[in-house]
């Protein structure tokens, strides 16, 4: 992708990829005032890294590493934890089931704050997951290798499964 270094060509950038920096954001901060500070911070970094961008990685592969570094950084710093969520689409979640669909509303929220309690690698990979980027995509954001990004989506929906049919029983 070729695109200019200035503000125009950050401006473009951004626009055209701002659902990463959303995405990544409603993952990690739950309060909606926090959440606007963390995606202006987000946006901050980028600008701070857009001159040393290079062109031979894709731009949402570099999005999403400094999107989700930031947050990190950012939900470590948090000292209490917000129950408010904003819940991910069922089509999205249907992805995380392969099996049987989410019946409720209800059983969407759950899901998702199952999501929450896992820890902020797993909760980025299944992120990424979730918005169905390949293993090797995944691996190249995250700094892992693809086998482990298989191994670990494994392991993530199924303590997803057992919690849901612990809830059942």
């Amino acid at each position: 992708m070729l695109f200019s270094r200035d503000t125009a060509g950050f401006l473009n950038v951004i626009e055209a990829n701002k659902g990463i920096i959303y995405k990544v954001a409603n993952a990690y901060c739950y309060d909606v005032e926090n959440r606007k500070d963390l995606i202006q911070e987000i946006t901050i970094q980028l600008w701070l890294a857009f001159p040393k961008y290079d062109e031979h990685f894709m731009i949402s592969t570099w999005m999403y590493r400094i999107a989700l570094n930031v947050s990190i950084s950012f939900y470590r710093k948090q000292t209490t934890i917000i129950k408010l969520s904003q819940p991910l689409t069922t089509e999205i979640l249907s992805l995380l089931t392969d099996d049987s669909p989410l019946e409720s509303d209800s059983e969407l929220s759950l899901l998702y704050s199952f999501i929450r309690e896992l820890n902020e690698l797993d909760r980025a990979l299944i992120l990424l997951y979730l918005e169905e980027r390949s293993q090797q995509e995944i691996a190249d954001i995250l700094g892992i290798t693809p086998s482990n990004v298989s191994t670990k989506v494994v392991r993530i929906k199924e303590k997803l499964r057992k919690k849901f049919s612990t809830l059942k029983s």
